[in-house]
């Protein structure tokens, strides 16, 4: 059985694909991108896959309404994922914040740059103060 740290990557992997194919045109369905990515199906995989998907509009408004001179379009994809993922977890789930916040931060420091991990660190911590997530 994968540790949900492990199961995090794979969502962020998940999210990364969905995000550049859509960018890029290419039809994409969700459902293979995730068979393509697991061995096994897993619920809360699916779950946070879907829910991300479902709220993006609303997870990116949040991010960039927590970000100084940015939004989170110009962020590489990847730490884009990331970000939407935690943004996520913290809105709709029970995870504790500090659970959340360390997750992503651990993903932020495997595939993306400090400034991105620094970026990612400050925006989840304003949710987290701010928004009575």
């Amino acid at each position: 059985m994968a540790t949900r740290s492990l199961l995090r990557e794979k969502i962020m992997i998940i999210l990364y694909q969905y995000d550049l194919m859509k960018s890029n045109g290419l039809d994409c369905d969700i459902n293979e991108i995730m068979k393509d990515n697991m061995e096994v199906e897993n619920d809360f995989v699916k779950d946070m896959v879907y829910g991300v998907i479902t709220y993006q509009s609303e997870l990116d408004k949040l991010a960039d309404s927590k970000m100084k001179d940015w939004d989170i379009s110009r962020i590489d994809k990847t730490g884009a994922s990331i970000l939407r993922l935690a943004l996520y977890e913290l809105k709709y789930t029970d995870t504790p914040h500090v659970v959340v916040i360390n997750e992503a931060i651990e993903l932020a420091k495997k595939y993306s740059d400090e400034n991105i991990r620094k970026m990612i660190n400050a925006v989840l911590d304003r949710v987290v103060k701010e928004e009575n997530v």
